[in-house]
Order: C-alpha cells, then sequence, then structure tokens
C-alpha cells in the first residue's frame, strides 16, 4: 500500500488585509506550518510588497515559522537584517547572486534555514549544485512579482525534475510551490513531489481561512 503523502502549507500574506494583519496571520496559526512574507523591492520584479519592518512587527506575536522570500537586487546585504528580524528560512533568488553557495553559508552562519528560488524562465538544473546545502527550494509557477496570478503548467516538470536530484542525492529539502495554488492545482503538484505548497488568495479570500487550508492539506490523499 502506497504511503499517505502529507504537504505543508505557507499562506503568504501578500493576500492578506493589511489592515488587520495581525488578526489574519492569528487565523492561520492552528493549521499553517510557515507563514509566507514576499519581500520585493520593485527591481527585481516591478512591485514594492513590504521589507524588514512587517517582519519585525509580526514577530514577538507569533511562534509559526517565518519563510521570507527575497525578491530583491541584492539579498545578500539584507540577511542580517532579516534574520535579526525574526526569519527562520531565508530564501534568494538564484539569478540575483554570483556565488549561490557563499549566500548559502551566509544564512547558515546567522543560524537560519537556507532556501534558493528559481524564475520560470531560468533552468532548473541551475540550483542542482546547491541542493545538498539548501533546506528549501522554492519553485515559482508564476512570474514573481505579483499574487492572483494562474498557474504555470510548466512548473510541473520543474517540480519533479529537483524532486528526482533530491531523492538521488537522499535530500530531505523542502520543495515549496508558489503561484496560483489552488484545490485545482495542488494535486497535480503535489504529485510532481512537492512538500509545501504556497497560497495567498486561496487562504486569506476565503470565508474560513483554516478550512480551505485544511482543504489544501487534503490534497496530498
Amino acid at each position: 500500500m502506497e504511503n499517505k503523502k502529507s504537504v505543508i502549507i505557507a499562506p503568504s500574506i501578500l493576500a492578506a488585509d493589511f489592515g488587520h494583519l495581525l488578526d489574519d496571520v492569528k487565523k492561520i496559526e492552528g493549521e499553517a506550518e510557515l507563514l509566507h512574507l514576499d519581500v520585493m523591492d520593485g527591481h527585481y520584479v516591478p512591485n514594492i510588497s513590504f521589507g524588514i519592518p512587517i517582519v519585525q512587527s509580526l514577530r514577538p506575536y507569533t511562534d509559526i515559522i517565518f519563510d521570507v522570500h527575497l525578491m530583491i537586487t541584492n539579498p545578500l546585504d539584507y540577511f542580517e537584517a532579516f534574520a535579526k528580524a525574526g526569519a527562520d528560512i531565508i530564501t534568494f533568488h538564484i539569478e540575483t547572486v554570483d556565488d549561490p553557495s557563499g549566500a548559502i553559508q551566509k544564512i547558515h552562519a546567522l543560524g537560519k534555514k537556507a532556501g534558493i528560488s528559481v524564475h520560470p524562465d531560468t533552468d532548473v538544473r541551475s540550483i542542482f549544485p546547491y541542493l545538498a546545502d539548501l533546506e528549501m527550494i522554492l519553485i515559482m509557477s508564476v512570474y514573481p512579482g505579483f499574487g492572483g496570478q494562474s498557474f504555470m503548467p510548466s512548473a510541473l516538470e520543474r517540480i519533479h525534475a529537483v524532486r528526482e536530484q533530491l531523492d538521488l542525492i537522499g535530500s530531505e529539502a523542502l520543495i515549496s510551490v508558489d503561484g496560483g495554488i489552488s484545490e485545482q492545482t495542488a494535486p497535480a503538484v503535489i504529485k510532481a513531489g512537492a512538500t509545501a505548497l504556497v497560497a495567498g488568495s486561496a487562504i486569506f479570500a476565503a470565508a474560513n481561512p483554516e478550512e480551505a487550508i485544511r482543504r489544501l492539506k487534503s490534497c496530498a490523499g
């Protein structure tokens, strides 16, 4: 008999109500394992979201793991600041650094878990040399910069390719998938090998966010 799969859900606060941000975070604490925080600088991506003050402000009020996704052009300059602000996992885009290994080492030296994200137009094999040193791989299934986009089916092959490599080296790193995640897209994403799902509007736009998380988890079968 096939073992039942499990999946981690990481609600993205980009879809939350920033006028009631802490209230929205409290709504998902009981079911979500991670809180995904999308940091955008208006340079690497054509949008600006939020930065260090939001992470720092939320940290004292919740024990949930902060998964900070840096969509910024100079991530190394900000690793320490986000670590001090309360990030638990710091994820940078491979396109934004010259020395991915050095970036990973810097995050680990700060006592944090390291993740790499890869743009949909970047060859996913570019991250393979670094997989053994990572705790998270973040596959973008939309173009980074804006919430509410439709899932890109081409991401499934990329997820599967990373899954094969992680299994080959015996890594337990999470494969997180970000963009267009819903009850309709989640089953295929999980089947391809994802172990964590980033979801924004599917959770925060729901009448009952915790129930929405439970429904996404049920997609793992």
